[in-house]
């Protein structure tokens, strides 16, 4: 099926997603289109509407924002997220791809049964939790999946949650999009009708994720956020076991 019929589609389901969860858009959109244009060019491409609804959605909940996980978690994430996007390139992908998928998996499990409740970052261990999972899901190329399965250890409201990680996705993108205008301008310019359409679908998802944000209790909103990370880590072992 052509892409310009799926991938607003797509977009607006992991737009929704995201905005739920605090993370989606990328983890969706950059595997699909990856299968038409390339894991490299599809990471710049979707970097563009991950960042235009991030954006949107951050300024829609900035007032939700926590401030003192922004900035130690956020910041020590973004900046290990860099380091890590640098190691990269010799580390072993693939090995590393199965020690995520089963990170996720596991933080899934231990939110879908309850005994994340045993397990608190506190605050004053944020900035290595940052750091660490920012290296990781850096090298890896999914960054979003590991900060809210990190986040769910902090005691902090819905809002709170997905306001915080999505301020810190704002951050990741400012950082990484620069390099990816500088390196693949020609090929993001070429193929800009799917950027179009894919930055309308997640904001239509953005908007529509936020409605279902507030109807949705503290209780099952963790349970779900739980549910979409395990679903993701298994996708990510299947991934990592086949490549």
């Amino acid at each position: 099926m052509d892409s310009n019929i799926w991938l607003p589609i797509a977009a607006t389901i992991a737009g929704a997603i995201a905005s739920v969860t605090g993370f989606g858009i990328g983890s969706l959109l950059t595997p699909l289109l990856a299968f038409e244009l390339g894991t490299k060019l599809a990471v710049a491409a979707i970097t563009i509407p991950h960042l235009v609804a991030t954006a949107v959605r951050c300024w829609v909940l900035r007032k939700f924002i926590d401030k003192k996980v922004l900035l130690t978690f956020g910041v020590t994430s973004a900046l290990g997220g860099f380091a890590g996007a640098l190691l990269h390139t010799w580390a072993q992908s693939q090995w590393l791809t199965i020690v995520f998928g089963l990170l996720l998996a596991v933080v899934g499990i231990m939110g879908l049964t309850g005994y994340d409740s045993k397990l608190r970052i506190g605050r004053k261990r944020a900035g290595i939790a940052g750091a660490v999972s920012g290296a990781l899901g850096g090298m890896v190329g999914n960054q979003g999946g590991l900060r809210s399965a990190a986040m769910l250890a902090f005691d902090v409201p819905k809002e709170a949650f997905v306001a915080t990680s999505t301020a810190i996705g704002v951050m990741v993108d400012l950082a990484r999009l620069p390099v990816y205008l500088a390196t693949e301008s020609s090929d993001l310019i070429a193929i800009w009708p799917k950027i179009a359409l894919a930055t309308a679908g997640t904001l239509a998802g953005t908007m529509l994720g936020m409605k279902l944000l507030e109807k949705i209790s503290e209780s099952i909103f963790k349970k779900v956020v739980s549910a979409v990370i395990l679903i993701l880590g298994i996708t990510v072992l299947i991934r990592g076991s086949v490549t």
